[in-house]
C-alpha cells in the first residue's frame, strides 16, 4: 500500500465551512468522492485512499464532525448533497464516482439522485434505504445513539466487536485516527436521517451500482442490503466477511471488489472525457494547504 498525503482545504458552502481533503491519485482512476459514516472524520478514509492509489478521492467532514465547525442550524440529505455538489464545484471537478459507508451510504444515494449527471459509478455499503431499515442489535443501536465510541478509543477498542461485529483486525489503527464530533454535530447527524427514506427514488437511480453487506453487520442487518439491491435497477449485490466495519476489517477482501467495479467498461453511458473541471483547486484565495491537526 502505497502512503499518500491529503491535501486539506476549507470550503465555505453558505453558512458551513467543511474541511475537505483530496488524495491525488496517480493513474487514470475516475474520481472518488466518499461520503463517511455517522461522527466519522475524514482521517477514517486514509486506508481506503492509499489503497485506491491510482484515482483521486475526495472527502469531507460534516458538520460538527473532525475539522468542520458545526452548523448553526440542522440539514436535510438533500441540503447535505448539495453541500457535496458545492465542493466538487469549488474542486473543479464534474463527473465522479460514488463511495458512501453506513450514514453516509443513505448520503450517498441522495446524491446519486439528486446530481445523477455527475455520478459514473456507485457503491453503497452497510447502508440501508433509511426509516424503513431492519434495525440491527439492539446493544449495538443503543451504544451508537451517543458519540463515545469517537471520544474514548479505549471504549471503541473494548466494544469493537460488539459493536460492529468484526474482527478486531485494524481496530487500534481505527481508533488512533479518531477525531471526537461534537455533540450538535451527532445530534444533526441523526436528525437529518429521522424521516428521511429512499425507497420512492432508487428505482430512479441509473448508475451502475455495486452493494457491498457483511455477513455479521450488528447494526444494519443483510436484509436491508438485499432490499437495496432489488429496488436498484440492475445493482449487484456482493456479501463479504465481517461485520458493519468491514471496510476496515476486510480492506484485503475489499479493495479488489472496489477497484474491479469501479474500472468496469460503462455499460450504460460513456463517462466524460474528462473528470476533472478546470485547475483543481486545493487553495482558497491567500489561503495555505494545512495539515490536520
Amino acid at each position: 500500500m502505497n502512503e499518500r498525503k491529503p491535501r486539506y482545504r476549507d470550503i465555505r458552502v453558505g453558512s458551513n465551512i467543511l474541511r475537505t481533503a483530496v488524495w491525488e491519485g496517480k493513474g487514470p482512476g475516475r474520481p472518488l468522492l466518499f461520503f463517511n459514516g455517522i461522527g466519522a472524520n475524514l482521517e477514517l478514509v486514509a486506508p481506503l485512499a492509499e489503497a485506491l492509489h491510482d484515482r483521486d478521492v475526495i472527502a469531507f467532514d460534516a458538520p460538527g464532525v473532525g475539522g468542520s465547525p458545526s452548523a448553526s442550524f440542522p440539514y436535510r440529505p438533500w441540503q447535505f448533497a448539495r453541500m457535496a455538489a458545492r465542493i466538487l464545484d469549488e474542486l473543479g471537478y464534474d463527473e465522479v464516482d460514488v463511495l458512501g459507508v453506513s450514514w453516509g451510504g443513505a448520503m450517498a444515494q441522495q446524491f446519486a439522485f439528486q446530481f445523477g449527471k455527475r455520478v459514473n459509478r456507485l457503491i453503497l455499503a452497510a447502508t440501508s434505504a433509511g426509516m424503513f431499515m431492519v434495525p440491527g442489535n439492539p446493544r449495538a443501536l443503543v451504544k451508537l445513539a451517543h458519540p463515545r465510541r469517537y471520544m474514548d478509543p479505549a471504549y471503541m477498542l473494548r466494544h469493537f466487536e460488539m459493536l460492529y461485529g468484526d474482527e478486531s483486525d485494524g481496530a487500534e489503527g481505527h481508533a488512533t485516527r479518531l477525531r471526537a464530533p461534537s455533540t450538535r454535530g451527532y445530534f444533526y447527524q441523526l436528525l437529518a436521517g429521522m424521516g428521511w427514506t429512499s425507497l420512492p427514488f432508487l428505482p430512479f437511480i441509473k448508475q451502475p451500482t455495486l452493494i457491498l453487506a457483511g455477513e455479521n453487520d450488528q447494526i444494519v442487518p443483510l436484509v436491508n442490503l438485499k432490499l437495496l439491491a432489488q429496488m436498484i435497477p440492475g445493482a449487484r449485490l456482493e456479501i463479504v466477511s465481517g461485520g458493519h466495519l468491514f471496510l476496515v476489517s476486510q480492506m484485503e477482501e475489499i479493495v479488489p471488489l472496489i477497484r474491479s467495479f469501479l474500472d468496469e467498461e460503462p455499460e450504460r453511458r460513456p463517462f466524460a472525457a474528462s473528470a476533472r473541471r478546470g485547475e483543481r483547486r486545493f487553495r482558497g484565495t491567500g489561503g495555505q494547504v494545512r495539515p490536520a491537526v
